[in-house]
């Protein structure tokens, strides 16, 4: 089935549209994220590259529908609702979580001959990596506890009662979906992986990271940048110039 632009509308937005940019830049949330968070990225980048941010089932304007807990699931949808964007240079980005997906994503593009232009993989260890934290199994205290040390939530969302509900069955299915997630053996990607980390990381150590280069036939690059799980917070001009860089 041919799936339209039209049609994947709840998948993709698109916040500063660049039809004529070279490159097109796929971006990917964390867990508990939403596609939001990389307005920023698709505002400085744009004109130069088209931004587009995926946003999953379960939040924002999507917060009716059932959240996915499975990577390999979310990825073959997320594969499809990308499909019709595929017409120009592509690459993408995906911090924590996103990372995972993204990789999974470009693994079903590549086995049906769509190639990425590059993978920006950002705070996450490398597939074969694994290990579970166990944090999705945690209480609310538990995940509230683990969003203060990682840093990526605003100290005044911390203290809205309301929000804080709305937010931890989102966080706490994206958790299971990036701890249960295992890869699974088999062709990787030959365009080029490109990954960033915080070198004050607590889930993420820089020899983790460096192990994402075992998973391309193609070049494979590590930055390492000062701060913690959320470095890009800290660190956006840095983050956004090596991938101005290289995307050439």
């Amino acid at each position: 089935m041919t799936v339209n632009a039209e049609d994947t509308t709840a998948w993709i937005r698109r916040y500063h549209p660049a039809p004529d940019a070279p490159h097109r830049l796929v971006c990917f949330p964390h867990a508990g994220g939403s596609a939001s968070y990389y307005f920023p990225v698709a505002r400085s980048l744009s004109p130069r590259v088209d931004v587009l941010a995926v946003q999953y089932p379960g939040r924002q304007d999507r917060h009716t529908e059932p959240c996915i807990d499975d990577i390999g699931e979310l990825a073959g949808r997320t594969a499809e609702a990308l499909r019709p964007w595929t017409g120009q240079p592509l690459a993408f980005f995906g911090h924590s979580m996103g990372a995972s997906l993204a990789f999974e994503v470009a693994r079903r593009f590549e086995a049906d001959g769509i190639l990425l232009s590059r993978l920006f993989v950002s705070g996450r260890r490398a597939p074969t990596r694994t290990r579970n934290d166990g944090v999705h199994q945690l209480d609310d205290e538990g995940l509230l506890a683990e969003m203060r040390m990682l840093g990526g939530t605003e100290a005044a969302v911390l203290q809205e009662e309301d929000l804080l509900r709305m937010m931890l069955p989102v966080l706490r299915n994206d958790y299971k979906a990036a701890e249960t997630y295992r890869y699974v053996p088999g062709p990787d990607v030959s365009c080029p992986i490109h990954a960033l980390v915080g070198d004050q990381d607590p889930r993420v150590p820089v020899d983790e990271a460096r192990s994402w280069g075992d998973h391309t036939s193609g070049e494979f690059t590590l930055r390492v940048f000062p701060g913690g799980h959320f470095y890009l917070g800290q660190q956006q001009a840095e983050v956004l110039r090596t991938i101005s860089e290289h995307l050439g």
